[in-house]
């Protein structure tokens, strides 16, 4: 009798138990090249299958050699397009093919393979997969957790670590006095990711080459080998607290929050500082009023009851997921974490369309949870997407914000017109504004309306905001030291170079004045002899209507600037590499650096490429003057 197995039916293992049953008995076993490929790359790759099933066929080699069967290898190795095409079902229609030609038995494990080989008239058993629930045991790296055990830390010819104690006073400690050598580590991952196959507590969340990540029972192990890894490492990490919502401060408001309608909220925190933990209280509060409750999840750690269904990455894709559960038609789920910027999007879209969403976020303060939306999610959305935000600390509710937008002038600023949307971050408990989000001079910035460190004389976030944007602008312009000074909350001192006078004030104040245009500020430009801190001095000024900016003339190279669809192109003569000046018609109009290639290029649609078009279309001579 002649056999030929497929990798499905070598994986499981099965053809030596079949063997072992009496079925085959004597029988010639022939082993496809293609299936032995197959096994070697899964190896290769890391993939448990292909370590099982190169086991698999040592068990057969080991039935030869006692006389049981005969076994032989045939066929050809598949080439590179077959195996590329392998989940096509190329590697299977040889195999097929082989069985055929030998007038062999077909076995497998795979159905639609046994499906396949009937309607081609083969000789088929199918064996079906072994699917045995059995009751696992103590799982070895169990043993290393006592009552205060968060995570056990294991690493080849590393000496075992773990994170004790209690929420927000972890220690990192040694607990054990030996390292363990390779074999031992080997024989722990395979335990775990058996155990997991065998027991219907547990499952294998992730497999990837090199990295496999467990939930077994209240475990999460992640075992990670080389080549991903620089060596075995597992580890196990288990929760140590279990709240009810009520054990939180500002419990009763929270509670009437999230039950008045759906919401959008961030759990925030650093990692450790009990996030899941207190997402998981929510879940189990919303659950118990009524409210559908799912959870999004990679990998699926969170403790919660049998009633919420957990939902991990569907083909790969969180997205997936999201579209599948607004079929489902929750009231709440939570996402756990929010990290990347697919994630955020899928948290936002989910929200939009009506779904009270409840994300885990991690974040060193309570606002860098709502900054890390600013650029993923259009700015005025954000409120709709995110209304409440949760930040912990050591177990407990530090500070709880509201987020709302008003249209009104952001604080520090005074013109009317310069009111806009403003995201405004209160404090739950107090009502007290503490941060105002908008768009200040094309950019967002998040501004602080206290002080941060609490010092006396420190400024405030809107003054650091406001310098932080003068001296941008300034130094735009500017080749010299910049400093600005604020005079209250809509007029400012600039102190520059002496040089940079004409520079920062443009001709006739144009370019001072549209700064100040831009920024709502009046300005002041002045030399650092006036600068109080550098002692008194003459110096030229300009509030926007002051100097002229003009410039001696000068001797320099005449140069014929080209106008193109984006630039303007002045040919250089020499200078290659060497900062220059710029002048038109004897007036100085910035300085520059000459390129490689003989050139210097200005965008049009600048401030500075407006006066140089302005001065070609007068017809004033353009010069290139040595800096």
């Amino acid at each position: 009798m002649n056999v030929v197995p497929d990798t499905s039916v070598v994986i499981d293992g099965r053809v030596s138990a079949t063997i072992d049953d009496g079925q085959f008995e004597g029988a010639t076993i022939s082993v496809p090249e293609a299936v032995v490929a197959e096994l070697e790359a899964q190896a290769n790759d890391g993939i448990e299958t292909g370590w099982d099933g190169l086991e698999e066929l040592q068990r057969l080699a080991d039935l030869a050699d006692d006389g049981v069967i005969e076994l032989e290898y045939v066929g050809e190795r598949p080439n590179a397009i077959e195996r590329g095409h392998a989940s096509e079902g190329e590697i299977d229609a040889l195999i097929r093919d082989l069985a055929e030609d030998l007038g062999a038995t077909f076995l497998t494990s795979d159905i639609v393979q046994a499906e396949v080989a009937e309607a081609k008239g083969l000789d088929v058993q199918h064996v079906a997969p072994e699917t045995r629930e059995v009751d696992v045991g103590t799982l070895t790296v169990e043993n290393y957790f006592d009552e205060s055990t968060m995570s056990v830390h294991l690493k080849t010819n590393t000496v075992p670590m773990a994170k004790r104690g209690e929420l927000g006073e972890m220690r990192y400690e040694e607990i054990a006095d030996e390292p363990l050598d390779e074999a031992t580590m080997d024989e722990y991952a395979r335990e775990v990711v058996d155990g997991a196959k065998e027991s219907p507590e547990g499952f294998i969340e992730l497999s990837e080459p090199g990295m496999k990540i467990v939930q077994f029972r209240d475990y999460r192990i992640a075992i990670g080998r080389p080549p991903f890894a620089d060596g075995i490492e597992i580890t196990a990490v288990r929760p140590i607290a279990q709240t009810d919502i009520e054990d939180y401060e500002n419990a009763e408001e929270l509670k009437d929050r999230l039950l008045e309608r759906q919401r959008g909220v961030l759990i925030s925190g650093a990692p450790g500082a009990g996030k899941s933990t207190f997402a998981q209280a929510v879940a189990r509060f919303i659950s118990n009023h009524d409210y559908a409750v799912k959870t999004m999840e990679k990998p699926r750690d969170l403790q919660v009851g049998p009633e919420i269904t957990q939902y991990t990455e569907l083909g790969g894709q969180m997205a997936k997921t999201a579209d599948a559960l607004l079929m489902v038609r929750p009231d709440y789920t939570i996402y756990d974490e929010v990290r990347k910027t697919d994630d955020f999007e899928v948290f936002a879209d989910m929200r939009l369309a009506g779904v009270g969403m409840i994300g885990v976020v991690h974040a060193t303060r309570p606002i860098d949870a709502l900054q890390r939306l600013v650029g993923r999610v259009e700015l005025g959305m954000i409120p709709q997407v995110v209304d409440t935000v949760v930040y912990i600390e050591a177990g407990e509710v530090e500070t709880v914000y509201d987020v709302r937008t008003e249209v009104k002038v952001p604080a520090g600023l005074t013109e009317e017109d310069l009111a806009r949307p403003v995201i405004q971050v209160t404090n739950f408990e107090t009502g007290d504004p503490e941060y105002e989000i908008y768009t200040f001079n094309r950019q967002v910035v998040t501004v602080p309306l206290k002080d941060e460190e609490g010092g006396p004389g420190s400024e405030s976030g809107v003054d650091r905001i406001a310098k932080q944007e003068i001296e941008r602008e300034i130094r735009s312009v500017a080749r010299g030291y910049v400093d600005v000074l604020l005079k209250g909350q809509d007029r400012a001192v600039v102190y520059v170079e002496e040089d940079d006078i004409s520079t920062v004030i443009g001709k006739g104040g144009g370019r001072i004045t549209d700064i100040e245009n831009r920024l709502g500020i009046d300005i002041d430009v002045r030399t650092h002899d006036e600068n109080p801190n550098y002692g008194g001095g003459a110096g030229a000024s300009a509030n926007g209507s002051g100097g002229s900016g003009s410039g001696s003339q000068a001797a320099g190279q005449m140069v014929t600037p080209e106008i193109t669809s984006r630039h303007i192109v002045i040919p250089v003569d020499g200078n290659h590499g060497e900062t220059v000046e710029v002048q038109a018609g004897g007036d100085y109009l910035f300085t520059a650096t000459v390129s490689r290639g003989g050139e210097i290029q200005v965008s049009r649609g600048s401030a500075i490429a407006d006066e140089l078009e302005q001065a070609i279309d007068r017809k004033d001579p353009v010069t290139i003057v040595p800096s």
